[in-house]
């Protein structure tokens, strides 16, 4: 709830009112602390539930103050890359910002992209910011700011029961662009030079040699030059 404008040397000492672009905004309680910092990130309830693990009832509980302190505390800071002692008590700063924490490499929510739009995301100036995507998704692994999702298309990355890993149609895959010196036998997704295809498959390097390798043995190698769009870091699937 928005209060009148006020003068912030009122409010200077007051733990629980947020400052923002000159408006006080009273957040008293953790309930409270969450609601305003899921909507400052865009987010719906669903999806704050799903970053954090939680169901969303255990979300719409503590926003109208049905539930006090929950032991899943962290983990919904973690989802809204808020501070968890500011969640709790009020204090201090309330947002953890990636980019001057420790280490480039943050956990968070990535946006759920088309391969279409994929094939040009190293290029775009102004990488998705939470809302400005339908769906975004908790990333099981450290990663740069700049990490999407991919639902796989097809079976060529489906590999032989027991083989090796496999991710069949459907599975989502978790993309860090920032990532773009594979090694032998990494998952990638590349761009064909020349084309506008995008593609997921296995980086092969042999003696200088380059390819990108099918799991499915009942699909072809592809052998033409490409670019590296960025390394496979996690899976997710279903069931």
């Amino acid at each position: 709830m928005l209060a009148p404008i006020c003068h912030v040397r009122d409010y200077a000492f007051d733990t629980n009112v947020m400052q923002v672009a000159g408006l006080i905004t009273n957040v008293n309680t953790i309930g409270e602390r969450i609601k305003w910092a899921r909507q400052q990130r865009g987010m719906t309830q669903q999806q704050l539930a799903t970053a954090a693990g939680v169901s969303t009832s255990t979300i719409g509980n503590l926003e109208s103050g049905l539930r006090g302190k929950p032991r899943e505390l962290n983990s919904m800071a973690r989802a809204l890359r808020a501070s968890s002692s500011w969640l709790e008590s009020g204090k201090g700063v309330w947002a953890n910002d990636p980019n001057v924490e420790e280490g480039p490499e943050v956990r968070g929510l990535v946006p759920l992209i088309s391969w279409i739009r994929a094939g040009y995301w190293d290029e775009a100036s102004d990488p998705l910011q939470p809302g400005d995507a339908e769906q975004w998704l908790a990333c099981p692994s450290p990663h740069s700011t700049s990490t999407y999702v991919l639902r796989v298309k097809g079976d060529s990355m489906t590999a032989p029961h027991g083989n090796t890993r496999t991710y069949p149609e459907g599975c989502l895959i978790f993309v860090d662009p920032e990532k773009r010196s594979p090694l032998n036998g990494d998952r990638i997704v590349a761009k064909l030079e020349g084309e506008n295809e995008v593609t997921f498959k296995v980086y092969k390097n042999e003696d200088g040699r380059q390819w990108l390798q099918p799991l499915n043995p009942s699909h072809e190698p592809i052998r033409e030059a490409f670019r590296t769009l960025g390394t496979v870091i996690g899976k997710w699937e279903e069931g």
